[in-house]
């Protein structure tokens, strides 16, 4: 599909609905919100998590945005190349059948003995480096790591940084837009460190529950994108390598 329009309120919308998507992600929600629920909330950490991935994520932004002609370039220059369909379908392939790893029995036993011998949380790692005394450059680090772990699951990120890059939306509006998208994906966890301020203890056990719960529904999250980033790389191969196969 192809966007050729500028800045239109239709484009803007989508990158709004685009973001709020990418707000609830690992890197944005759940470890704020994990930095929420400890005994004590040190504001200025939370903040400056989200500052740095915020951060991250404009400047790849930035860079995919410049790259894009080039990496076009590179893809129409090795279309027709049979190794690289070959090679493009078994990624596509490896990828699919990882993401069944997490469903395993083996794989479920362990997990299960994991989370049960540690009360269903990982002690220390949590307290060290999203406490309220982790260091800054901690902070930092944990924010630029979620970001690298996650970028290329980030589908719906993906997805916008290619509809600016496809738009006739000039230079500096693309730069502004991405800034905002970047805001928007950590509205919700603003929300909730307002919510942990204001509220304070009241609120400890709904934010707890939430951790919880985001916790294991991003562990699965993770899996089904990369089964469905596997099974669209394998297609899009097999349709070069086997032309009317696909439908």
């Amino acid at each position: 599909m192809c966007y050729k329009r500028g800045m239109t309120p239709e484009l803007a919308a989508a990158l709004v609905g685009l973001a709020l998507v990418d707000a609830t992600s690992f890197g944005t929600l759940v470890l704020p919100t994990l930095m929420l629920v400890q005994p004590r909330v040190r504001a200025s950490r939370v903040v400056l998590y989200l500052a740095a991935i915020s951060a991250f994520y404009f400047v790849l932004g930035v860079a995919l945005l410049f790259a894009a002609e080039r990496v076009l370039a590179l893809v129409a220059a090795t279309e027709r190349s049979r190794v690289v369909d070959m090679v493009q379908l078994v990624v596509g392939l490896a990828l699919l059948a990882g993401s069944f790893w997490p469903d395993l029995p083996w794989v479920k036993q362990r997990r299960q003995e994991r989370d049960a011998a540690g009360g269903g949380r990982r002690p220390g790692w949590r307290d060290r480096v999203l406490g309220p005394e982790a260091r800054s450059r901690t902070v930092i680090a944990v924010a630029v790591g979620a970001g690298l772990v996650e970028a290329a699951s980030m589908l719906p990120y993906l997805g916008a940084v290619g509809m600016l890059t496809s738009s006739v939306a000039s230079t500096p509006e693309r730069l502004a837009a991405l800034a905002s998208y970047v805001v928007v994906m950590c509205l919700p966890a603003l929300i909730l460190l307002a919510a942990r301020l204001l509220l304070g203890a009241r609120v400890d056990g709904a934010l707890g529950r939430l951790a919880r719960w985001l916790d294991r529904q991003s562990r699965n999250a993770i899996w089904w994108v990369v089964g469905v980033v596997g099974f669209l790389i394998a297609r899009d191969a097999a349709s070069r390598l086997w032309p009317g196969s696909m439908g």
